[in-house]
């Protein structure tokens, strides 16, 4: 094992979800941002009331949005697997933005899988120079996974 990406999917959502496309963009960005092997992490995918409660209870914003990440530094003693931490992305919001932005939603669940894994490597966009790394990084990897990319 490399990378082990486990998916968490509400049961109503099941049947939206492409799975070895997840996957991939997830392995693609841990690739690309060569984190320790082994290592894992999980993505949760929900709709907007899971990822509005996860908002408000862990960053104080009571409204929806539609990726979280939640870093982890946790190491398997017995393995040295790295878990890297849990993303949750809302599946309503990325039918919405993809939408939106007129691309497919397999475009847009891509960004948000990258998006959420760069968060849980230690990238971060509050600060312009955060930013133009994470957003640069971003486009290289959809690039790589040929995803539509935004700035």
């Amino acid at each position: 094992m490399r990378f082990k990406i486990n998916l968490r999917i509400t049961p109503a959502l099941k049947d939206a979800v492409d799975r070895k496309m997840i996957r991939a963009a997830a392995r693609a960005a841990l690739e690309h941002e060569a984190a320790p092997a082994p290592g894992a992490l999980t993505i949760v995918l929900a709709d907007d009331g899971a990822l509005q409660r996860l908002n408000r209870d862990y960053l104080g914003h009571n409204h929806p949005t539609d990726v979280l990440s939640f870093p982890s530094n946790e190491t398997d003693l017995e393995t040295g697997a790295r878990y890297f931490g849990d993303i949750a992305i809302s599946l309503p919001r990325a039918r919405a933005q993809a939408e939106a932005r007129g691309h497919p939603v397999t475009a847009e669940m891509q960004l948000l899988v990258v998006h959420g894994v760069l968060h849980l490597l230690g990238h971060d966009h509050a600060k312009a120079k955060g930013k133009a790394r994470m957003w640069a990084a971003q486009a290289e990897i959809l690039k790589q996974l040929k995803a539509p990319t935004r700035g």
